[in-house]
């Protein structure tokens, strides 16, 4: 039967193409047969010899339901010649030859063992989903292909692929398509958008279900949902329908156990309801199904920036999942799916969701990569690179953690933290949990973090009040309030009217309960004492700072919640925290809020009470003391004092008086120089000064006088400033002298002869000279105090002529000029008459 699937039809062209190229880029649609054909086809034709091939599939519940497939398609026991591989999941052995596994198995095998031994061929399948660890497993295969294996052969599969790309990153490789054959599904959206009082999603497709069975529709049903507890509320909504009698209704979901996870996919001679998770977007098919119902949302990874952590958040599809799901529809007959969601809604989706690369955080697969041996990451064989932004946050997290060192290396405690399937600052939390004897209160506040607020803002003063009654006005912890709230929640059984009492997410809270366990159970794999242990607060508190050391945070001052973190970075402490009463704090989350003047905020929250004393025990490396000088505008002098930094964060300052006389000279000298503090005595004799130096500088090198640069000139200010802390001890101090030092006797002696202040005229007179920076030198007389003056004068060794202001007895202009004899010959003549009748008085040769 299975060699009428449609992949079939091009069953020799992926063995050629294998056999000779080695790459492969295979498109097919869902339904096919790829998943789970294209591996025995290996197998059938010899492609594998003495190894296996893998099977990289992005879901554990996909890896295990194919593997099982496979193994009772070919007759044989599971584990055997057909096996999985999942998460702490094992079911292979030396006979296995097919092996399915999720993205991280595989990576993990090529950093223990990098040739892949025993591995003949790499299939990544769906591979359109463009998982993070897909991508750099497929990068990790195409290196070993390259250098050391270029027998193994590398199979790229997915149901909807724009192959362009990949066809460039691969190369040299082929590809190869499959119709496939599917029936055509009629698409059905709701007429109008969703208002805010809607009823629950799952109280509508229940709706939608019962619509379907009343009309005659046959087959079974596929319902969308994003998570466990909406599947949950589903199925009961179905149940409680009239029309679900004769119905199996059933959930699908990774979470299930094995056996429960095989039930929804099972063959029954009654109708079925499967009510699912995205997990049945593609791999795993489900036969019979005539109706897809499609909720339009799902749990998405995506990076949140708030609390630093790659988050599964509900969101609504792409149009590209949306098409994927319509398609289950189609599988064995004509179908209908029927989308929760108007039209108009649908055209405002995305076309395509983007890449993990691009919306998660990277410190994870980053610490992947470094165990790896990857060292320089800007030159790894990115499929598509991620900005670097997101890889320098990354490394510096890492570095925070203590999971790579300041050569960018991985450390022992990062490879540890490997061994957690949990972002590197849970996985450190939980570390430091183990030596601390508090791990179930760990894993407690790692699941509080997960999702949305467990506490509502804004309830009104009654639920405040209750709130301070039931959990208390002041903490070390704002996990502290969340674990009493979380508690209180429980055991309520999540009531609605319990928890709206203490303004409690009653949705929220029980979703707390399942990451708690799952979050116990990683542990415990990982061979954590689990025990709910008593354990002083201060235990779980320097847990939380070893996991968010990267926060850590402190009171700017006690009259606002202004405050200051590590890297630089400022914002305000909640006003709802309850460890305001700390100067020293570390916060889980990190938000930016806009105000009404539409300035942004940066809001700090989940905030937990730290002490100095243990970042000096947890962080010795990152406690450093320096001596900071500044100067003070306000008060006009120098201000000095030893700080003791946590990083680049000021824990302590201790005033140093007087400051360190170097650095507080160069402070003033900087002011100075920039033109905010003035001294009265660098005035415009000391400006002459330089300028003739300058000049005889540029005119006559072989005077070989030293020229001042900027550079010299602070330098001299420095030292008019040496000895001096604040302006008043500098302001009256001689400036000339110390301007002059700057030549030796015999140099200001020939400053003073070839740049002089005055010039000797021939008829006796002995004007100042006029020197600017750039122009030329210039003298300014009345015209009767030239006579008897024919020649232009001339300084720096007669190299520059002094330029000649010609002045009336009235001291206006009459001429500029740098050639005395022709003024006296042609100009004098012609305004000599004018002159005299203006100012008769005077003498006029």
């Amino acid at each position: 039967m299975n060699n009428r699937l449609p992949i079939y039809e091009i069953e020799r062209d992926i063995i050629a193409r294998l056999q000779g190229d080695r790459r492969l880029i295979l498109s097919a649609p869902t339904g096919s047969g790829k998943s789970t054909q294209v591996p025995q086809m290996l197998l059938k034709h010899g492609l594998l010899g003495d190894g296996q091939v893998v099977v990289l599939q992005p879901r554990r519940l996909a890896a295990r339901l194919l593997a099982k497939r496979v193994a009772s398609e070919l007759g044989v026991k599971l584990g055997d010649e057909v096996g999985y591989q999942i998460r702490f999941e094992n079911v292979t052995s030396a006979k296995t030859k097919i092996r399915f596994v999720t993205e991280g198995v595989l990576l993990r095998q090529m950093i223990d063992d990098p040739k892949l031994k025993g591995v003949s061929a790499l299939i990544f399948d769906e591979f359109h989903e463009r998982h993070l660890y897909g991508d750099i497993t497929l990068a990790q295969a195409l290196g070993l292909q390259e250098q050391y294996r270029p027998d193994l052969k590398l199979a790229v599969m997915s149901a909807t692929l724009n192959a362009g790309e990949l066809e460039k990153y691969l190369a040299p490789c082929v590809t190869l398509s499959s119709a496939g054959r599917t029936f055509p599904v009629e698409v059905e959206y709701l007429p109008h958008r969703l208002g805010l009082n809607a009823p629950p999603v799952w109280e509508i497709a229940a709706g939608e279900f019962s619509r379907f069975v009343n009309s005659g529709g046959e087959g079974d049903v596929l319902v969308f949902m994003p998570g466990g507890f909406e599947i949950s509320q589903t199925i009961e909504a179905v149940r409680s329908t009239r029309e679900a009698k004769g119905f199996i209704v059933l959930p699908l979901h990774g979470e299930l156990q094995p056996k429960d996870q095989d039930a929804a996919v099972a063959r029954y001679d009654r109708r079925k309801v499967v009510v699912a998770t995205n997990v049945a977007e593609t791999s795993i098919t489900i036969d019979g199904v005539r109706l897809v119902i499609d909720c339009g949302l799902a749990r998405i990874a995506r990076y949140d920036s708030n609390r630093g952590i790659n988050t599964l958040l509900i969101e609504k599809i792409s149009q590209a999942n949306a098409d994927q799901r319509t398609g289950r529809a189609g599988r064995t007959a004509p179908g209908t799916c029927v989308r929760l969601w108007s039209r108009a809604e649908h055209d405002e989706r995305v076309p395509h969701e983007m890449p993990e690369i691009r919306r998660l955080d990277l410190s994870e697969v980053v610490l992947t990569l470094k165990a790896a041996g990857v060292e320089d990451l800007r030159k790894f064989r990115w499929l598509e690179k991620p900005d670097e932004i997101s890889l320098t946050h990354a490394e510096e997290l890492l570095e925070d953690l203590g999971a790579i060192g300041h050569d960018q290396k991985i450390t022992p405690v990062g490879r540890k933290l490997l061994a957690f399937p949990l972002h590197p600052r849970y996985a450190r939390m939980l570390l430091a949990a183990q030596e601390y004897g508090c791990v179930h209160q760990a894993c407690l506040v790692a699941a509080l973090t997960q999702g949305r607020d467990l506490l509502l803002r804004n309830c009104g003063k009654e639920v405040d009040s209750a709130r301070e009654d039931l959990l208390g006005e002041k903490a070390g912890s704002d996990f502290w309030i969340l674990m009493r709230a979380w508690s209180y929640a429980f055991n309520h059984q999540f009531r609605i009217d319990a928890c709206r009492k203490l303004g409690i997410h009653a949705v929220t809270a029980k979703q707390v309960g399942p990451l708690f366990d799952q979050f116990l159970r990683i542990a415990r794999d990982e061979g954590l004492d689990t025990r709910p242990n008593e354990v002083k607060d201060e235990a779980l508190q320097k847990c939380i700072l070893i996991g968010f050391s990267d926060r850590v945070a402190r009171r700017l001052d006690q009259g606002t919640l202004r405050s200051e973190l590590v890297h630089g970075r400022r914002g305000v402490l909640a006003r709802e925290s309850r460890v305001q009463h700390s100067p020293l704090f570390v916060v889980a989350e990190i938000r930016e809020v806009e105000g009404r003047d539409r300035e942004v905020n940066t809001i700090l929250s989940l905030a937990t009470a730290i002490e100095a004393d243990w970042l000096r025990e947890l962080f010795p490396d990152d406690i450093k003391r320096e001596v900071q000088v500044q100067f003070d505008a306000q008060q006009k002098r120098v201000l000095a004092a030893e700080l003791l930094r946590f990083r680049d964060l000021a824990l302590a300052a201790k005033r140093i008086d007087p400051p360190p006389a170097e650095a507080a000279a160069r402070l003033l000298a900087d002011e100075i120089i920039a033109g905010r503090l003035l001294l009265p005595n660098w005035d415009h004799h000391v400006e002459q000064w330089l300028a003739r130096l300058d000049l005889l500088c540029q005119q006559c090198a072989d005077l070989q006088l030293p020229a001042i640069t900027d550079e010299d000139k602070k330098h001299i200010i420095a030292e008019l400033c040496h000895g001096a802390v604040s302006f008043k001890d500098i302001k009256e101090r001689e400036v000339k002298p110390v301007v002059m030092s700057w030549l030796s006797q015999s140099q200001r002696e020939l400053l003073d002869k070839h740049a002089p202040e005055r010039l000797t005229l021939p008829n006796g007179r002995t004007p100042k000279v006029n020197y600017e920076p750039g122009k030329v030198p210039f003298i300014s007389l009345r015209i009767q105090e030239l006579y008897d003056v024919n020649q232009t004068p001339k300084i720096a060794l007669g190299r520059v002529p002094v330029t000649v202001h010609i002045l009336t007895p009235g001291m206006k202009p009459i001429q500029v000029t740098q050639d005395l004899a022709s003024f006296w010959r042609e100009h004098y003549p012609k305004i000599k008459s004018e002159l005299a009748r203006k100012y008769p008085r005077h003498l006029w040769r």
